[in-house]
């Protein structure tokens, strides 16, 4: 079940057949090492992380945060302005829409 936190949703370890259905499989690849950086989403993006674990604060929140994982499906809107601390370096299929 997917729960909503500062605004974007995350849904811990769907079901294979969500991930079929969506056909995440299919969806471009994007990695990168543990760092951290700014990252406004110039378009609502689904992914899906495959490998790692993300902090990710949003602007206007403070030092609130939501951490997400391996195993994550998360939806951001389009126009949100995030920083993403990422302490486990991440490997993700993403998919702009």
């Amino acid at each position: 079940m997917a729960t909503e936190k500062l605004g974007f949703t995350v849904e811990k370890n769907p079901p294979e057949s969500k991930l079929i259905e969506l056909g995440v499989n299919e969806w471009p690849r994007w990695g990168c090492a543990p760092s951290k950086f700014p990252w406004t989403f110039s378009t609502k993006e689904t992914c899906y992380l495959l490998e790692g674990k993300v902090k990710v604060y949003v602007e206007g929140h403070g030092d609130e945060y939501v951490e997400i994982e391996a195993g994550d499906l998360v939806v951001f809107p389009k126009g949100m302005t995030v920083t993403w601390d990422v302490s486990v370096a991440v490997d993700k299929h993403y998919k702009l829409h």
